[in-house]
């Protein structure tokens, strides 16, 4: 389990009702290592603002319908997220995993300029914003694998910079303080880096365990990295 810092004080303020969301980390093989495309967040935004992030936003009423995944792929992501609100009633649950997907294809697609194969994209992890933040979303990650000579692009508004970086130098940068990464993006890149290749990470046994932070892990996260500096 994600060891995550909290406050350890108990949680007496009602809760947001958390947006359905999702996050694409893409990654390549180079002769460097493993790399992954990530974009470096404007100061302005009002939520993550300046941090480094993967590809994602929030799930929309357009990803709802229009797409018509393979039902076996359905079935499989659904198996995939079983313990996570999309499976909460199991009956829909293939429908809720196609809505999601749509949403992390349509991201990538606006956010990157990358149009990516449903197939190329294996579940990851979902993460739910922590109950004290005002903006609270439920997000689902996938790794994908984009196809040979299919390149993102910077594209979005809402970075600065979009590029394909290092696993090992993100987080080598995290740790003296020249880039801030959120929780989930830190944990995620520190479990894909000790597999070190695209290979590694797509036939990695990795169950979804959802991972709801405590009422003040946010804070208690940064003040710890910023101790080890």
């Amino acid at each position: 389990m994600t060891d995550i810092p909290g406050s350890g004080l108990p949680d007496t303020t009602p809760a947001s009702e958390p947006r359905l969301a999702a996050s694409v980390i893409l990654l390549r093989d180079a002769p460097t290592g493993l790399e992954a495309f990530v974009q470096h967040r404007v100061s302005t935004m009002d939520f993550a603002a300046g941090m480094v992030v993967f590809p994602g936003g929030r799930v929309d009423a357009v990803d709802q319908s229009g797409w018509d995944y393979p039902d076996e792929l359905l079935q499989a992501h659904a198996a995939d997220w079983r313990h996570t609100s999309i499976s909460a009633d199991p009956a829909p649950a293939a429908t809720k995993a196609g809505t999601v997907l749509a949403a992390a294809i349509r991201e990538v697609q606006e956010e990157a300029g990358l149009s990516i194969d449903a197939a190329d994209l294996r579940p990851w992890a979902n993460w739910i914003t922590p109950t004290d933040m005002p903006k609270r979303f439920d997000t689902y990650f996938y790794v994908a694998k984009p196809a040979p000579g299919a390149e993102p692009q910077h594209q979005t508004t809402e970075a600065w910079q979009s590029l394909w970086m290092p696993v090992d130098g993100i987080l080598g940068a995290e740790a003296a303080g020249t880039l801030k990464l959120m929780p989930p993006t830190y944990y995620l890149l520190i479990e894909i880096a000790a597999l070190g290749t695209v290979d590694a990470v797509w036939s990695a046994g990795h169950p979804v365990v959802p991972v709801l932070a405590p009422v003040g892990s946010l804070a208690a996260f940064f003040k710890e990295r910023e101790s080890r500096r």
